[in-house]
């Protein structure tokens, strides 16, 4: 059974581990950050933050990325819980949601689009209220949702506990590239 995205980048991945340092410069992901709801105006940096977290991402997983396009949509709860309801069947608000593109079979010809990765959406209140809660930088943990969410797009996934381990330990090596402690570590008070 041919490999999964997510299985060549974690083999590639654990091979670049005994450097522990990004891939060499790749051609990044084209990225647009849609604002759709008001209560992020108090976040205008939310955008660089998304775009720098991203191709922070692309470059440093051995997934390739080039001729991509992705869209990152920065809602409230009530926004991200109809979307929750009624893609996932859960009627509750969530910190982020990825919905991955379904990828074409055939060969890509020269004058095709940009191959696009998928979407994410990021709301708003729950991901402030888990900040506060968790004692984070917003910032820090809308890099650690925007890369999250990517990780999604390109084939990762925490459904069984291995996976949740490789993309946790992937989420946590390139955070620590933008200088941002690991999130999972417990917090001593």
């Amino acid at each position: 059974m041919p490999k999964t995205a997510a299985e060549s980048a974690a083999g590639a991945n654990a091979r670049r581990k005994q450097n522990s340092k990004p891939m060499a410069p790749t051609a990044l992901p084209v990225l647009e950050v849609l604002v759709v709801a008001g209560c992020w105006e108090s976040e205008p940096s939310a955008g660089s933050v998304i775009h720098r977290a991203i191709a922070t991402a692309a470059e440093f997983v051995a997934v390739d990325v080039a001729d991509t396009e992705l869209a990152v949509m920065l809602t409230d709860d009530a926004g991200i819980r109809t979307l929750n309801r009624n893609w996932r069947g859960i009627d509750k608000p969530t910190n982020v949601l990825s919905f991955p593109a379904l990828q074409p079979s055939g060969a890509r010809g020269p004058a095709d689009p940009p191959r696009m990765l998928g979407d994410i959406a990021i709301g708003y209140e729950t991901t402030r209220k888990e900040a506060g809660e968790e004692q984070k930088p917003f910032d820090h943990h809308l890099s650690h949702l925007a890369i999250h969410g990517f990780l999604h797009l390109i084939g990762y996934d925490h459904e069984k506990d291995e996976q949740a381990e490789t993309m946790e330990e992937l989420e946590r090596e390139i955070l620590s590239q933008l200088g941002i402690p690991d999130p999972y570590a417990e917090r001593k008070d």
